[in-house]
């Protein structure tokens, strides 16, 4: 089958995945797709689970063709061991690596549907990772703006027409999305960014003509960390770092 043999990794929720494609979303497969036990921290176990999927597969690391990492938002201790493992597999088997937001490739299991999507993530603090999309006329679907980071009262406040709600975070909006008569909730089998998804969508992006440099590739956050929100109030109080 015609397209790129992809290695892909997810971490971006406490529910990551690893899996091997072939092809991008209009044509390609899966091969194989392992998914992490929920919550248990991802650097335990990744690396193994990677050698696992190549071996059950029949896979040597020769044949990849592309390395695929989920790039937030998200976890951000998730997203940090990710990159990592993904970049040192790029770096050692010399193949392009390509970042895929999470929000898009969660938004891609939901191909050909029709009307607005909004896919959401929990960011905690009582906040939502969000973004919408609209199919094309191939039934792609395209994020029509920014990222965002808001409260789950924002969010529904958004939603003016009706709208698919998909994503992880969308149990979490239940309350407001109940009250909102445009809202309907996609089924708990579809909540959760996947790893194949990753990987078609990055053969879609390589099959463009783009990719991303191993070195420069950054976990797309969309808010600041612990670390730099202390950091910034503390030089806001006139206090040294």
């Amino acid at each position: 089958m015609a397209g790129f043999l992809t290695l892909a990794v997810e971490t971006a929720t406490g529910c990551g995945s690893v899996a091997l494609t072939r092809g991008g979303l209009a044509d390609g497969r899966v091969l194989a797709e392992y998914t992490l036990q929920p919550e248990v921290v991802h650097s335990r176990r990744l690396l193994g689970l990677v050698e696992h999927l190549m071996a059950a597969t029949g896979t040597a690391w020769a044949d990849l063709e592309a390395v695929a990492v989920s790039r937030g938002p998200g976890s951000f201790t998730g997203l940090r061991i990710g990159m990592a493992a993904a970049k040192g597999i790029a770096l050692a088997t010399g193949r392009p690596l390509v970042g895929v937001p999470t929000l898009d490739a969660l938004a891609a299991q939901a191909w050909g549907a029709d009307g607005q999507l909004c896919c959401v993530l929990d960011a905690r603090k009582g906040q939502m990772y969000a973004a919408f999309y609209r199919c094309d006329a191939g039934g792609k679907r395209h994020r029509t703006g920014d990222f965002l980071v808001l409260s789950p009262a924002a969010l529904a406040a958004r939603i003016t027409e009706p709208t698919l709600v998909l994503g992880p975070g969308a149990a979490l909006c239940a309350p407001w999305l109940a009250a909102c008569a445009e809202a309907r909730v996609a089924v708990s089998a579809a909540l959760h960014p996947r790893a194949a998804l990753v990987g078609l969508c990055a053969a879609e992006a390589l099959a463009a003509g783009a990719t991303d440099g191993s070195a420069d590739l950054a976990p797309l956050y969309v808010r600041a960390s612990e670390a730099e929100l202390g950091l910034g109030a503390k030089r806001s109080q006139g206090e040294q770092p």
